[in-house]
């Protein structure tokens, strides 16, 4: 939630949402429920949308630059539920796992209404940590394996 506003065609509010969502939605389920296990005061929420699975086409770039095409479908599971008319939250995860989208979809809810600054302190900023130490993690040890290629020229054929 540090990008500079000048640098993006869309408020700071949406930005900070687009960065917890992708926090939330790549979070495991057993993380999320520990989580939610924690907060001390569960707010009442109602479905507006009941969690649901669906499909989603997946598009990709031919070489990462080419033309787009379709390289075809994932699942993906949503959640629409709303905090006694407070803010309405969102969960979009991808699989099957109905109880994530349900999880993110409040804790979505939760970052708009009161309770967010506890919930960005005591949710999102440990998930993004933990995020961020799996990758370094995953990052290292790709690095590890790097093999440098060289060519070495013999005599004069050239």
């Amino acid at each position: 939630m540090s990008d500079d506003a000048g640098n993006r065609p869309y408020p700071k509010q949406v930005a900070d949402r687009r960065e917890w969502l992708g926090v939330l939605a790549k979070t495991p389920l057993g993380d999320l429920e520990q989580l939610w296990q924690t907060v001390p005061r569960k707010p009442p929420y109602e479905h507006l949308r009941q969690p649901e699975t669906g499909l989603a086409m997946v598009r990709a770039r031919a070489g990462g630059k080419g033309p787009q095409f379709n390289l075809g479908e994932m699942t993906v599971s949503r959640c629409v539920v709303s905090l006694s008319g407070e803010a309405v939250g969102v969960g979009y995860v991808k699989g099957r796992d109905l109880r994530q989208a349900e999880l993110v979809a409040v804790f979505d809810a939760m970052m708009q209404g009161p309770d967010g600054e506890w919930t960005a302190n005591s949710v999102i900023e440990p998930l993004k940590r933990a995020q961020d130490q799996r990758q370094t993690k995953t990052r290292s040890k790709a690095a590890r394996t790097r093999v440098e290629f060289f060519t070495m020229v013999r005599g004069d054929s050239f």
